[in-house]
């Protein structure tokens, strides 16, 4: 059986059939898969429970993996899982929901905040692909907004002015917007803003799309206040409804999406409930924009 995909909104996602993702994948297998994420930015795997092993060989059949090591506040010795997975979970490492008050879990809690993985990052990341081990009773859904649909119905007007310009990213910028602000020194050294093109193009299919995320703080050469109006403005326009696909999780989903194309944010749940959510991230091909000299 061949792998086939069905459209699940008119821009954004498809739901995948015809694959065991936990099998080794094919040569064929895996350019259907990169064809279809150019096409549809969000493919949904339905109810493939896998071990981490089978997680991590299905990505590797992609790609290079991105690793997730000095991107949230957790100390090495308090990692739950390896650096080839991001842990996007609530769990601490004996595997008990974190204490409301835990500043890991109030850092953490801006993935509420539409963004994109690893925007914070030089090189920023290519694909992420979230597997759900445990789910609280209600809530914790993921939201998509296709950033393709953005750009192509933004006024020519508007396009013209969003081309060439270069936005800062951090982690502390995104944080900041729920009111975090308790950064170590050495936590603000390694958010460091970095430089990323607002508008970014598919290598493949020469599609444009606008690349925002919670994380950019800021428009290189414009005031701060005019920057974060234009790109609060920006995202306002991009995570329109019908932009949006929402995935209500069942236990063993794989759902994988194009950072480049996309951005995307978790839905509140109860803080008390479990919710094991385990990522891995293919790495991006290189920077999208001239960093600040040393």
């Amino acid at each position: 059986m061949s792998i086939s995909i069905r459209r699940l909104t008119p821009h954004i996602g498809g739901e995948v059939t015809g694959v065991d993702i936990r099998k080794p994948l094919s040569a064929e297998d895996a350019a259907a898969i990169h064809d279809g994420m150019d096409e549809y930015a969000v493919l949904v795997f339905r109810e493939q429970p896998m071990t981490g092993d089978q997680q991590l060989a299905f990505t590797e059949a992609l790609g290079p993996i991105e690793l997730s090591g000095g991107t949230n506040l957790k100390k090495p010795e308090e990692y739950r899982l390896p650096t080839t997975f991001a842990d996007v979970s609530n769990l601490d490492i004996n595997e008990k929901p974190m204490a409301r008050d835990d500043r890991r879990r109030l850092f953490a809690i801006g993935n509420q905040l539409w963004h994109s993985d690893s925007s914070f990052k030089v090189t920023p990341a290519k694909y992420s692909l979230l597997h759900a081990i445990s789910l609280p009773s209600k809530g914790g859904n993921t939201e998509f907004a296709s950033m393709v649909a953005a750009w192509d119905s933004m006024d020519d007007d508007l396009k013209s002015e969003c081309e060439g310009l270069v936005c800062e990213h951090s982690q502390m910028f995104s944080r900041q917007q729920i009111g975090f602000f308790d950064f170590t020194e050495e936590e603000k050294q390694r958010f460091k803003p970095v430089r990323q093109s607002l508008v970014r193009t598919n290598p493949k299919t020469g599609r444009k799309s606008i690349y925002l995320a919670s994380h950019a703080g800021g428009i290189v050469g414009w005031p701060v206040p005019e920057s974060r109006i234009f790109l609060r403005n920006l995202i306002e326009h991009a995570t329109q409804r019908d932009f949006v696909y929402a995935h209500e999780w069942k236990i063993g989903d794989l759902v994988m999406w194009d950072n480049r194309q996309t951005m995307h944010r978790v839905r509140a749940f109860p803080a008390h409930e479990p919710r094991d959510m385990r990522r891995t991230t293919l790495a991006g091909e290189g920077p999208t924009a001239e960093q600040i000299a040393a």
